[in-house]
């Protein structure tokens, strides 16, 4: 049961032949009721402390959740974009590197058709040394036979100016 400043203010005693000072009686029971009314405003102030506090714990709580989900939130897209990042780096790496087989594969390419061509170039080189060859031999032929026939028609025309000097 709980007694109220007005209840102790408003409280009846009997009397009796003898009995207590009313004054004195009524003095007490006014301080009681002061006091009284002082613990209870205090305990309503406390008690409204306590709610109000009690209500900034819930927040704080709330907030506290909230944060440990975005948290773990954000971890979780962190480890989403480093492996995001990593795919992508590894298929940057894949792809540099199948490009890079192939300008391999390009400059052998090339390579062997350089070599190639200079394996043909240096066959016609030989076949067009044999063919000067052939033409010098020829044409050096032609000159030496040439060189005869002159030898031999300057030894005809000598023999020729000889007899008609002859006489």
């Amino acid at each position: 049961m709980k007694i109220t400043p007005l209840d102790i203010r408003e409280r009846q005693f009997k009397l009796r032949f003898r009995g207590f000072d009313v004054h004195e009686v009524d003095s007490f029971l006014e301080e009681i009721a002061n006091t009284v009314k002082v613990l209870i405003q205090s305990r309503k102030a406390l008690e409204d402390k306590i709610s109000t506090l009690q209500a900034e714990i819930r927040e704080y709580k709330e907030r506290e959740v909230s944060l440990t989900r975005a948290l773990q939130k954000s971890h979780s897209m962190l480890d989403s974009m480093k492996e995001n990042a990593q795919k992508s780096a590894d298929l940057i790496v894949s792809e540099a590197e199948v490009r890079a087989e192939r300008i391999l594969n390009r400059a052998h390419n090339r390579l062997a058709q350089l070599h190639e061509d200079i394996a043909g170039l240096k066959r016609q080189r030989i076949q067009i040394e044999v063919q000067v060859r052939s033409v010098i031999e020829a044409h050096s032929k032609l000159l030496d036979a040439a060189k005869e026939e002159m030898n031999a028609a300057e030894e005809e025309y000598s023999k020729l100016k000889f007899l008609k000097k002859a006489p």
